[in-house]
């Protein structure tokens, strides 16, 4: 997947592919998650005539949603949204770790063929527009994103995401509403425009940000369950449930608080705009760690911050806490450790078979006593070959001094997040099925 790496205090989360096939794999840190490959580019702009293009005004009161639909779940959830009138479906990635939103656009004199269906055509919605270089957003006080907006050539609101590799996603800042329904439709939100990229896939942005589709939107509650994966590499994507609103379930829900931090308070290892929460401790086949509970919790340089992050493949630990996991694991199945192999350079607790039944059952301990238990046939994940790791990483490895809970340890579990009361809800479930 992908490595997002923020500057200044807006630091984004951090993603990391397990779609590697070698076992000196490199960090896959681009964006999105599951196509390290490809970026927007800044080669090819907008049609003029685009900045023509009236903006819907924003209708008065705040909007209700009650809207449920599957998503595709690979190395991320992968959720497809109409987005424009009329809509035009759009494949993103379902990303709790990201702000902005985007898609993958295209200017359509530009191409010979016809581009593929999932990439969007501004031409052909009547509520599409773009943001010209003066707009508000463009010029903000304290920065969204890594590199400041800045006017390109046609006077349009550039923006620049600058990620860990060293690469680039950038593009105009546009403007365009999601339609649910005949009844049912957003004010146009601001979301990214990329262009001339072999990906098809864009990010659903919904962290804690001004400019996340939660927040523009007004959405109060959303809620997803990943199911679990085919043990096996290369077997057919199993399906999901994402909630925008209220989720029926939430009855049988247990919530931890979010905690939350000033945007002022500009911590250089913190960032204010993730779903932190106070998470405890870790138990291994029923024996607790002896990890202090301080090392999940943000020092005075942020450092230890504990994030929920669909986004995130993997789940990355700081040093104190990934010493401890591996310690114990290597007590339980050491004979069995695959010595000298690393995964993607952060991933050292592998084995040429699925050892899970002979480590029992891990538990993540959060606040309030919510726990997600991983059970003990869920705790490897096949990453190439028969090759199987602990899915847990170092976040030192990836830039990070964070503790990170990544989307394979949030299978069948609801998610919920609601943020009108600043917390996280976790519920049991088989979300292979219709919940």
């Amino acid at each position: 997947m992908a490595l997002c790496f923020f500057f200044f205090f807006f630091c984004s989360l951090f993603h990391l592919s397990l779609s590697s096939t070698t076992t000196t794999a490199n960090l896959s840190i681009s964006f999105p998650l599951f196509t390290p490959h490809s970026h927007p580019s800044t080669t090819n702009l907008l049609h003029d005539s685009l900045i023509s293009r009236k903006s819907v005004v924003q209708p008065k009161g705040t909007p209700s949603y009650n809207y449920k639909l599957p998503f595709k779940y690979s190395m991320a959830p992968i959720v497809s949204l109409p987005i424009g009138t009329p809509p035009q479906t759009q494949q993103m990635v379902l990303d709790t770790g990201s702000q902005l939103s985007w898609i993958q656009c295209h200017k359509k004199v530009l191409r010979k063929a016809p581009p593929p269906a999932s990439i969007f055509d501004p031409s052909l919605s009547s509520t599409f527009s773009v943001l010209p270089c003066n707009h508000p957003i463009c010029k903000p006080r304290v920065p969204d994103f890594t590199l400041p907006t800045t006017c390109d050539q046609n006077r349009l609101c550039h923006y620049s995401y600058f990620y860990a590799d060293g690469t680039l996603a950038e593009g105009n800042l546009v403007r365009e509403k999601f339609t649910f329904s005949t009844a049912t439709s957003t004010p146009p939100l601001t979301l990214g425009c990329a262009q001339d990229t072999s990906d098809t896939k864009g990010i659903l942005g919904m962290n804690l940000g001004r400019l996340s589709f939660p927040s523009q939107a007004k959405i109060t509650k959303f809620s997803y369950c990943i199911p679990s994966r085919p043990a096996q590499t290369g077997s057919a994507s199993p399906t999901g449930t994402f909630y925008l609103g209220n989720n029926p379930n939430s009855a049988t829900f247990r919530y931890v608080d979010l905690l939350t931090f000033s945007q002022s308070q500009r911590m250089p290892n913190l960032d204010p705009l993730a779903y932190t929460v106070v998470m405890l401790g870790v138990r291994i086949g029923g024996n607790k760690l002896s990890i202090l509970p301080s090392v999940f919790r943000p020092d005075a340089s942020g450092a230890g911050q504990t994030m929920i992050d669909s986004g995130s493949e993997l789940t990355y630990f700081v040093d104190e806490a990934y010493n401890k996991v591996k310690e114990e694991i290597v007590k339980l199945v050491g004979p069995k450790l695959k010595k000298g192999y690393v995964y993607a350079n952060v991933a050292d607790m592998c084995f040429d078979s699925n050892v899970g039944p002979l480590i029992g059952d891990m538990v993540l301990e959060f606040d309030k006593g919510v726990e997600i238990v991983i059970a003990k046939e869920q705790i490897l994940h096949n990453v190439e070959g028969k090759v199987w790791c602990v899915a847990i990483g170092r976040s030192d490895m990836i830039g990070a001094a964070s503790n990170i809970i990544g989307n394979v340890h949030q299978q069948n579990q609801w998610v919920e997040f609601d943020l009108a009361n600043r917390r996280v809800g976790f519920g049991k479930a088989d979300c292979s099925r219709s919940v």
